[in-house]
């Protein structure tokens, strides 16, 4: 035993030593988005009847948590932070946004996320096909957000209103929190420009 001792203390010391060498795991950090561009109030309301804002679907990596970065500026290969977090899935959070800028727009009665089903209403939903950070040739980050918004008016077959979206702008340096900032700002135009459709459409129909 009195032999094994000296090999022991020598075990013990490198394990010691390997747990001291060995980096710590990072804090996960969470994310939510900046706080949404005031959207000005329509001269008249869209519609006479309120309006419902489903969430979004989404597949795989955007109907997580997980903050989306591409391996290339074409955003081929996408991966996950492990890490990096946002506050709520995604979907969950342009549905807020989506229904916040439609309240303060003033395009309907009533704005909400759910109603009784005997209740005519108009229904917004759609799909959300990009939500990430993109590394640029210079060195710089991009962000990318898109997806298909549908607009179903009640008692018609047919969509009001289907359209696909895409926003993709620079970050200011190359943190996660710039890119975070850059995604607000790019959801909040694309959200314009749905507003301006949704005007067009109803204005058409």
């Amino acid at each position: 035993m009195n032999r094994l001792r000296p090999l022991l203390f020598a075990l013990l010391a490198l394990a010691l030593a390997a747990c001291a060498a060995t980096p710590g795991i990072p804090d996960t950090t969470y994310y939510r988005l900046p706080p949404r561009e005031s959207t000005a109030a329509l001269p008249a309301p869209l519609f006479d009847v309120p309006i419902v804002v489903d969430t979004l679907v989404a597949d795989g990596l955007h109907s997580d948590q997980a903050l989306i970065y591409a391996l290339d500026p074409s955003a081929i290969r996408l991966r996950a932070y492990h890490y990096q977090l946002w506050v709520d899935p995604p979907v969950r959070m342009l549905q807020r946004r989506l229904t916040g800028s439609l309240r303060q727009a003033r395009a309907a009665p009533l704005v909400a996320d759910r109603l009784p089903a005997q209740v005519d209403r108009v229904r917004i939903g759609g799909r959300l096909e990009a939500f990430e950070r993109i590394p640029r040739e210079d060195g710089g980050w991009d962000v990318l957000v898109a997806m298909v918004l549908r607009v179903d008016a009640p008692g018609s077959e047919v969509p009001l209103l289907v359209r696909a979206y895409r926003q993709r702008l620079p970050a200011d340096s190359d943190t996660v929190h710039a890119s975070v900032l850059a995604i607000g700002q790019a959801l909040d135009r694309l959200l314009a420009d749905f507003h301006a459709d949704l005007a067009a459409a109803v204005a058409d129909d």
